[in-house]
Parts: structure tokens; sequence; C-alpha cells
């Protein structure tokens, strides 16, 4: 289950400026790889976060459902976003059923970091994808360009050691690329697409300072894509593996 603190979604975070890059960005690819034809099928996230996704989103999809643990968190968005009507659902992402209620798309966007076991979340929410679902699975990624100049740096011990913020965010592990290719597999889940999210070589606060253009930033983004083993995040878009399902 997650264990989270409320206080590291607010706008004095430090990280807030990574935050509003990435977190804007891949709901919006999302949709692009989706096409058209998406928006009047059902949608499931897990998980309100820092309430970007759940904006855009509600605005794209008919039928849009979010599940979210904490009841600081909902409160927190619903005071922000009470322009918004959302079908939030407070429950365990552990402990929730569709109840037959299968979903077209299901986002899973910087949750598996955060709980316990995240081979059986991916199981237990690709039973209710229908047979044309897609799953877009996002994670912070411990391999990312930064963080390996932060190793030689010295600034890092190692590739997945855990900062104090991502305690504070209740974060249980950094995924590298393979790792989560593992746990998708094990899941019973077959890999469409594999991206990168966000790349960069310096600190957020050097990044700040030099106020870089919405085209440096656009080329930054875009740039990920294709080198996901040194963004800052990993996207990968997934569905039901229907051979690991006669395989049992």
């Amino acid at each position: 289950m997650i264990q989270q603190d409320v206080t590291a979604y607010g706008k004095d975070n430090i990280f807030d400026y990574d935050n509003f890059i990435i977190l804007n960005y891949y709901p919006k690819r999302i949709m692009e790889l989706l096409g058209t034809g998406f928006e009047k099928k059902n949608c499931l996230e897990l998980g309100i976060g820092h309430g970007y996704t759940a904006r855009l989103f509600s605005e794209k999809f008919d039928n849009y459902t979010v599940i979210e643990g904490s009841k600081e968190v909902i409160q927190k968005f619903r005071k922000e976003n009470s322009d918004l009507k959302i079908n939030i659902v407070k429950s365990y992402f552990e402990d929730w059923s569709a109840n037959q209620q299968m979903y077209d798309v299901i986002i899973l966007g910087f949750v598996l970091e955060h709980v316990d076991n995240p081979v059986e979340i991916l199981r237990q929410y690709k039973e209710y994808l229908t047979e044309k679902g897609r799953m877009f699975i996002a994670v912070p990624n411990a391999e990312a360009l930064n963080r390996r100049i932060g190793i030689a740096a010295g600034v890092l011990n190692n590739l997945e050691e855990l900062s104090q913020n991502d305690i504070l965010m209740g974060h249980k592990r950094y995924y590298k690329l393979e790792t989560l290719r593992s746990d998708v597999k094990k899941a019973g889940l077959k890999i469409l697409r594999e991206e990168g999210i966000f790349m960069k070589a310096m600190t957020t606060g050097q990044m700040v300072e030099l106020k870089l253009s919405e085209n440096i930033m656009k080329g930054y983004l875009e740039t990920a894509r294709e080198y996901p083993e040194l963004s800052c995040a990993l996207l990968m878009e997934v569905r039901a593996d229907s051979d690991s399902a006669i395989l049992g």
C-alpha cells in the first residue's frame, strides 16, 4: 500500500519544476499515442498525485475514474480543482475491484515505485483491460543521465539510491528499463512501446537558473523518447499478453 506525505505534493517542493515538465508532458503523449477514437472510451487511472494528469484526462475521456488511497490528497485535489467533476474512488489499489467494469485505457503514472508488490498490481489491473485495451506505465528511471553524472560527481552513492525527497513522497524504488520490462512480462503483459520522458544533464536548480527556452525544453522531451535508458523517466505502453494467458 502507498505511504506518502501530502506535503510532497505542494508547490514549494524543490522538484516542482521537474514535475511540472514531466507530468504535463506524458499524459499529452499518451493521448497522442492513442490517436483518435479513444475519447469516448473508458479510462481508469491509479492515483491523483499532483493532479496534472487528472485535469487533462477528465477533459479527454467521457468516462474517467481515478483510484486514490489518500483522503488528504483527494481533499487537496478537490480544493484546488473545484471546477472538475471527476469520479474519484477512495481505495488502496490492492483492495479495489472493478465489479465487471472493463477499461479501454488504464494508466499507472508514477505508481509502481510506491507499491509493495508492483507485479501483483500489474496482474490485478490487467484483468480490467478490454480485449483491445491499452495500459500505460510511467516510472522514474534509476539510470537517467543526470543520475549517472551524479555518480561520477560523487553526489550519489549508487543509481538506485533514494533521496530524502523520494522517501517523503513514499518511493520504495527506482526502476531500470530492464527491471520494468521484467515486471511487465511477469504480470502477463506484452510491451508495445517504450520511450523515455525528459532528459537532463544538470541539476534542477541549474536548469531553473538558465531559463531555457521552450524550444530547448521541447528538444529535451523529444530526444528522450528515443533514449529511455538515459531519460528521467520511462513510459511503456502494454496490453494483455494472450500467449501468456494460454500458457497459464
